[in-house]
């Protein structure tokens, strides 16, 4: 099958590249910078600078990766629409490569996040739940209706509402784990708020589930059936890596550090993957303690 992707050479896209690829598909890249993507992607991987640069391959699948990182920089007015438009902008030229195409491919599976339900407190969260109104949820909104253009055409829409990404080389814990490796891990705020997850090896394999499966469609909870607190993330992070973890961050110096973008932090949602479970999806890492064991003990 023809796949085209963006994000390809992202910490999610490189490990989904190398499983299709080892699967036989035919994997089409989009990149601003192809050169450097290539040394992260296997060999024989067409790459380009855009999506329209793909119009006379017709894919059959499409993944949908890209989107400038959340958390990288404190949301100023001017950040905010950066992180919405470099969502938008390459959703919509998805949806119009599929307008162009004489058969348009036959599914997307297209990036969400957990940020869609907004702080939900203590509450099991399934994809069902209303979300509370605020940017996170907004931005994600937003970039779910660009990607749902596209079920006019006759697409089958996926939308992968996705939690913390766990696995070594990359994710959350590349920030995570030099403090805690020092000792000086520990919890944000009052540690109740919810951090759903999942290891890299479980979203890749939803990926190839979604483009696998004709009946699924919609959203889907990406994330691992066991959300943790970000008190029991600290400690079982800390007791993978035989350190103590006392330190605390008070909320209000999260909030006077970055502002309105704290509530990433000091906020969560006790997400479950409720309709990937129906659909018969089986983790491979359904705890946080067997994904760190699996992470860590390498």
């Amino acid at each position: 099958m023809r796949i085209l992707i963006t994000g390809g050479s992202g910490f999610v896209g490189r490990l989904l590249c190398h499983r299709l690829h080892e699967a036989g598909h035919r994997l089409l890249v989009v990149s601003r910078s192809p050169a450097r993507a290539q040394t992260h992607l296997p060999e024989g991987i067409e790459i380009r600078e855009s999506v329209m640069a793909f119009v006379d391959d017709a894919p059959e699948a499409i993944v949908n990766l890209a989107g400038e990182p959340i958390a990288d920089k404190r949301w100023s007015e001017a950040q905010k629409q950066r992180l919405l438009e470099s969502r938008l902008t390459i959703t919509r030229e998805l949806v119009t490569l599929c307008e162009r195409l004489e058969t348009p491919p036959r599914v997307m599976v297209s990036g969400s996040a957990m940020g869609f339900y907004g702080a939900q407190g203590e509450r099991d969260v399934t994809e069902q739940t209303p979300p509370t109104d605020e940017f996170a949820h907004r931005l994600c909104a937003q970039w779910e209706s660009a990607a749902r253009a596209a079920e006019p055409l006759g697409v089958r829409v996926a939308l992968l509402r996705t939690g913390l990404v766990l696995d070594a080389g990359g994710g959350t814990l590349t920030k995570l784990l030099p403090p805690f490796r020092l000792g000086l891990g520990g919890r944000l705020g009052s540690g109740r708020q919810y951090m759903p997850w999942i290891h890299r090896e479980d979203l890749v394999r939803i990926v190839l589930l979604l483009l696998e499966r004709d009946d699924l469609e919609g959203p889907f909870n990406a994330s691992a059936p066991h959300p943790v607190t970000n008190a029991d993330f600290t400690r079982t992070l800390a007791h993978h890596l035989h350190r103590p973890a006392l330190m605390k961050v008070p909320a209000g110096l999260l909030r006077l550090a970055l502002g309105e973008m704290s509530r990433l932090l000091l906020t969560g949602a006790r997400m479950r993957p409720a309709r990937l479970e129906a659909a018969g999806f089986t983790f491979h890492y359904p705890t946080l303690d067997s994904a760190l064991k699996a992470i860590l003990g390498r």
